[in-house]
């Protein structure tokens, strides 16, 4: 069975943070995960390359993206639109 997009980009978070995949919870966020703003960076070029889409955010004004980066769930969630929306 196909990983879901949930697992997937759990997966790629987890590579950043050097971590187990069991360890990346939902309601974590990715600093309390110990992800810096490049670790951000490159997570958001990973999950474009995962999933062949273009992820809405500003390195620089992260707070000023339609990306929502507040938590896991919401960065899970936000893949999942774009998912959607850029691939019908």
């Amino acid at each position: 069975m196909a990983d879901t997009i949930r697992d997937r980009v759990r997966k790629i978070i987890a590579e950043q943070a050097v971590l187990d995949v069991e360890d990346v919870k939902g309601e974590q966020t990715l600093e309390d995960l110990g992800i810096d703003s490049l670790g951000l960076v490159e997570s958001i070029f990973a999950i474009e390359e995962e999933f062949d889409i273009q992820v809405p955010f500003n390195a620089n004004e992260p707070e000023k993206s339609e990306f929502d980066i507040s938590s896991v769930s919401a960065i899970i969630a936000a893949v999942e639109g774009l998912v959607k929306d850029q691939h019908g």
